[in-house]
């Protein structure tokens, strides 16, 4: 199997996997309207997939840069699914957090094994990292459009049904590992890559993609329900608001990469950030269906740097790129729903719209974080000779 087949594979199971991320932010107004939970508790449900992930995303990623762990990549697929799936059928809230919660944990160890496996299988750094975010990015899109399917025809207890991108996503990736032959000399423990780490420029870097987190976890929780209010148009202004901000992560990942190829990576995710700061003040204050223009724009600002962060995040931490991948795809990815539940009850005290403001703040702190950066050497792609 030639690398570019084995990357595609990879990419489209990532897109199954990734729905689990974006399915529990959808999953928001339906349990806000069937079990009348408040927006505390339902940001509470987004916290709860956030927060086991974000703690054991770097332990996956630190285990992966010791031993080689392919296994992983189908058996994590089916617990995200699985989470999800239980969670509209759980009996009470605890058992719903703890069903989202195996959900997050299940993301969280098939990030680091997959992106160290992409960047091997990447036939070009920037563009092929792309490809792969691209793929993650795609899920995200397609999680409102398949929960409100399901949701909406069946209630929260159709919820098993949205196990099936697991059970693909599982065998997408079973397929790229069974299509790749690693060198024997590379079986069992890894040694670390060559280069040196420059952890003050990463630790920079993670502050940046944590702030850019809070922002994009911030709108995913809660743009549904205040386009909704803020347009009047029911569900189906909701869900459009919510794809909006998915599928223009599609676009912002292709692009992000060719950008970068061009004028640098820095340059590039610094004037993604300065872009995020003028889109989320639109979304904030932009009257009727012109919030979705400016939904747009925060899409494509926030994910043009995505795929970025992670190659950015590699190459400072050369030695260590699981743990890198685990940081910038996880804990600092995850670190944004611990912000959700602050948010959801500063929308129960006043209003959705003031709960938003600080999220125009952040992307200018993630900037101010970037400034000064250097661009770092590529690291050397990890071998992985293919059949």
């Amino acid at each position: 199997m030639s690398k570019n087949r084995s990357l595609t594979l990879l990419s489209v199971g990532h897109a199954c996997v990734d729905v689990y991320q974006g399915a529990v932010a959808a999953l928001v107004p339906f349990f806000v309207a069937e079990r009348s939970y408040s927006y505390a508790a339902a940001s509470g449900v987004v916290l709860a997939a956030s927060l086991l992930s974000s703690v054991v995303q770097p332990l996956f990623g630190a285990l992966t840069d010791r031993w080689a762990m392919p296994w992983l990549l189908p058996l994590s697929a089916l617990a995200a699914g699985a989470g999800v799936a239980l969670s509209g059928v759980a009996g009470s809230y605890p058992l719903t957090l703890a069903a989202v919660a195996v959900s997050g944990v299940g993301v969280a160890a098939y990030h680091p094994e997959a992106a160290r496996a992409a960047r091997a299988l990447a036939p070009g750094g920037n563009r092929g990292m792309g490809w792969f975010a691209l793929g993650g990015n795609v899920g995200f899109a397609l999680a409102p459009l398949l929960v409100a399917a399901v949701i909406a025809a069946g209630g929260l207890g159709a919820s098993p049904l949205l196990a099936v991108p697991a059970l693909a996503g599982a065998a997408l990736c079973a397929a790229a590992v069974r299509g790749s032959r690693p060198d024997p000399a590379h079986h069992g423990p890894r040694t670390a890559g060559p280069g040196r780490d420059d952890w003050p420029s990463f630790l920079r870097l993670s502050g940046a993609v944590v702030c850019r987190s809070v922002v994009f976890v911030g709108l995913s929780a809660f743009v549904s329900s205040y386009v909704r209010e803020r347009t009047g148009g029911g569900d189906v202004a909701g869900t459009a608001a919510l794809c909006v901000l998915y599928a223009g992560g599609a676009v912002g990942t292709v692009v992000g990469s060719r950008l970068a190829d061009r004028y640098g990576r820095l340059t590039v995710v610094r004037g993604a950030y300065g872009l995020t700061v003028l889109a989320v003040a639109g979304v904030v204050l932009a009257p009727g269906p012109a919030v979705y223009l400016f939904v747009g724009l925060a899409s494509a600002g926030l994910y043009v740097p995505f795929s970025l962060h992670v190659t950015l995040g590699q190459d400072y931490l050369p030695g260590r790129v699981g743990t890198a991948s685990g940081v910038t795809l996880g804990l600092t990815v995850s670190m944004g729903g611990l912000a959700a539940p602050a948010l959801g009850a500063l929308a129960d005290a006043t209003s959705l719209r003031t709960a938003l403001i600080p999220l125009v703040a952040l992307p200018a702190l993630g900037g101010l974080l970037l400034s000064g950066l250097g661009e770092p050497e590529p690291a050397p792609r990890p071998r992985l000779p293919v059949r």
